[in-house]
């Protein structure tokens, strides 16, 4: 009987485990801390505090006492019952809409207007870019001059070429007032579109323009079918871009018109002024502010997310 000699085995020592090291996970955090506590200290402790206010009675007299007894929902329904609510949330989304659609096909245009090459391009570029730099206020105030009724440059203007038999009221109008206000937002606004929207344009490929040339699409199709898809990320930033700031408006109808006449511009951001600096009852003004910040964020939710969806289902 054989027997078979016995297999030796090499044994092979188990490798190290790998740790990582903790130097470089506290490097990773050291970087985003920065930016986490600017965010949390400038942006979430006001967003918190400003809904803890929405359900205290917070009076200029808790700024000495420190005291503001908690009100329940005593404020929010005071706001729900409001009639300027109603109003001023209809107001909103006209100036909010009027405007972006106004600023957006301007700057879109200005922007293929500027895609093409010609002489003194950039210094006409340079000059639209004024209205963007000019404070808001300072704007505002100017704009207010030239509508005027009496004395504005505008209806001087309007009557010297026969468009107007009598004075235009702008401001002084209920039926004009948010019309005004809403024309003169698109006028500082069209800069912002042009520059982003004529960025994008110069990121698309000029061999894609030939190729849509070669297949023989016009104009219009090349437009329709190569500019606005390729484009469709940039105008997603502006859209939503423009209508936080929009939507958010203060100074420029506090500067125009203060919210009247007969609170036709009277939108949810002079309402929230109103409410809190005016008649001093910060608790409803924080509500109002709330629902601004509801309103804001669920746009930009759904839109982003509408926005998304459709980009996966092209791919």
């Amino acid at each position: 009987m054989t027997t078979s000699a016995p297999t030796s085995t090499a044994l092979v020592p188990p490798r190290p485990a790998v740790r990582r090291r903790p130097t470089a996970a506290w490097l990773r955090w050291g970087f985003v801390a920065p930016a986490v506590v600017y965010m949390a200290a400038f942006f979430g402790y006001p967003l918190v505090r400003n809904v803890l206010m929405s359900f205290q009675h917070y009076t200029p007299k808790t700024f000495f006492t420190g005291s503001a007894p908690f009100s329940g929902l005593g404020n929010w329904r005071a706001v729900l019952d409001n009639p300027l609510l109603g109003q001023a949330l209809w107001h909103t989304l006209v100036f909010t809409v009027g405007s972006l659609a106004g600023q957006f096909c301007i700057g879109l245009a200005l922007a293929v207007f500027f895609n093409g090459r010609f002489r003194l391009a950039g210094f006409a570029r340079a000059v639209l870019l004024l209205p963007w730099l000019v404070p808001m206020v300072v704007s505002s105030v100017v704009w207010r001059k030239l509508l005027d009724q009496d004395t504005g440059v505008v209806n001087t203007a309007l009557q010297d070429v026969h468009l107007a038999h009598s004075p235009v009221h702008w401001l002084s109008s209920p039926s004009l007032a948010l019309l005004s206000a809403i024309l003169v937002n698109i006028w500082i606004g069209i800069p912002f579109n042009m520059v982003i929207l004529y960025g994008g344009l110069q990121e698309i490929p000029r061999e894609v323009y030939e190729a849509a040339a070669l297949d023989g699409a016009g104009p219009w199709q090349t437009f329709r079918r190569v500019t606005l898809p390729m484009l469709r990320p940039v105008i997603t930033v502006v859209l939503v871009l423009g209508f936080m700031s929009t939507i958010k408006i203060l100074d420029l109808i506090l500067a125009l018109t203060g919210g009247g006449p007969a609170d036709s511009t009277q939108t949810l951001g002079t309402l929230t002024y109103q409410l809190s600096f005016q008649s001093l009852d910060f608790g409803q003004g924080a509500v109002v502010g709330t629902l601004l910040v509801a309103i804001s964020a669920v746009f930009a939710v759904f839109y982003l997310r509408a926005n998304r969806a459709e980009f996966a289902g092209e791919q």
